[in-house]
């Protein structure tokens, strides 16, 4: 309850944060907010009231400052939402099903698994459904293998065995299987293809983001090799091939060249980045952008080797149709102007 000190001795731990060494001293609830997606000032300090916020093991006030090295940790008397899996009727357009795997055509806009702001609506949610029983991952999330971003529409498969599940993750882990994705960058990509190679981490200041680090000191490797497909002007159509699978990968590798995704709100791509200032034009994009539903990414093929038939097995989804008809405007565009 607001107001009242936690003492319940069981408490579960939401959320845990180490601040880098190099950290500037910075109140608690905005190092919270940079930190915790669809947290805001007043849930962290309502939060604090209650005690539930903790820096090394000691309950703080909203306004103490996080110095580097602290422990940062959130925890309530109830366990975490996303641990609470409710099986729920959600229409799932499956690409293909059998005894070992299912393969799911993801719409942009569902969480892949539950999480803070997100606990109800997920694929999980959707799949417990659909199947009583689903093997665990080491993170503990039911069948899943891989994951795409809520923002991202297209394939991923799902495991519906133990051994599919071991299998399958071995094929991501050694970089076996295939994956290619569908953009539209802000920007003329000058290279008609290319790969671009670099650390990915959180983001030092804005903790949602990842980004690119110049060296090995921080994140982990990413590969993403990239190829045009159009050039519409001020924005170009690529395709993605993934090597690596890092967090929102393809969205930090595409901003560190310059190419932010086109409508890639957290990114920064939901603003005019190229073009001109003439108001037509300024109301051209707006139009884009109102008639996106997220991001211009899609996850439009997969491939993998079946578990037990051990067979080469290729999918492929088309384009959702809202990010088709932003393309073809920005295609109508381009015929009609010279850059």
């Amino acid at each position: 309850m607001v107001g009242t000190e936690i003492t319940d001795d069981q408490l579960y731990e939401h959320y845990a944060f180490h601040a880098d060494l190099g950290q500037e001293p910075l109140r608690v609830d905005k190092f919270l907010m940079n930190r915790v997606e669809n947290a805001t000032r007043n849930k962290i300090q309502q939060a604090a009231k209650s005690g539930a916020i903790k820096v090394n093991d000691t309950s703080v006030k909203s306004n103490y400052r996080v110095k580097g090295g602290d422990h940062v940790k959130v925890v309530f008397s109830h366990p975490p939402h996303e641990n609470l899996l409710i099986p729920e009727a959600i229409d799932l357009d499956i690409e293909y099903e059998d005894d070992d795997l299912i393969v799911v055509n993801k719409k942009a806009g569902m969480v892949v698994h539950p999480g803070h702001g997100n606990y109800s609506g997920t694929l999980i949610n959707g799949l417990l459904h659909h199947f009583e029983q689903l093997p665990l991952n080491s993170s503990n999330r039911p069948g899943l293998v891989h994951r795409i971003d809520k923002d991202t529409s297209g394939l991923l498969v799902v495991a519906k065995t133990e051994l599919s599940m071991a299998n399958l993750s071995k094929q991501f882990q050694d970089k076996t299987s295939s994956r290619k994705y569908i953009a539209m960058v802000w920007g003329d990509v000058k290279e008609n293809e290319g790969t671009i190679e670099g650390h990915i981490g959180r983001h030092p200041q804005n903790r949602l983001q990842m980004t690119v680090f110049p060296d090995a000191s921080s994140g982990k490797m990413a590969i993403t090799h990239y190829s045009v497909i159009e050039r519409l002007g001020y924005v170009t159509l690529v395709e993605c091939r993934l090597e690596t699978g890092r967090t929102h990968q393809i969205r930090a590798h595409m901003k560190s060249i310059g190419h932010t995704l086109f409508n890639d709100a957290r990114y920064g791509g939901d603003n005019i980045l190229k073009g001109t200032t003439f108001t037509k034009y300024r109301q051209f994009v707006q139009n884009c952008f109102t008639l996106l539903a997220s991001q211009a990414l899609h996850a439009k093929t997969l491939g993998f080797e079946h578990p037990s038939q051990k067979k080469w097995m290729d999918f492929e989804a088309p384009l959702p149709q809202d990010m088709e008809v932003t393309i073809d405007k920005w295609r109508n565009y381009a015929q009609h102007k010279h850059f």
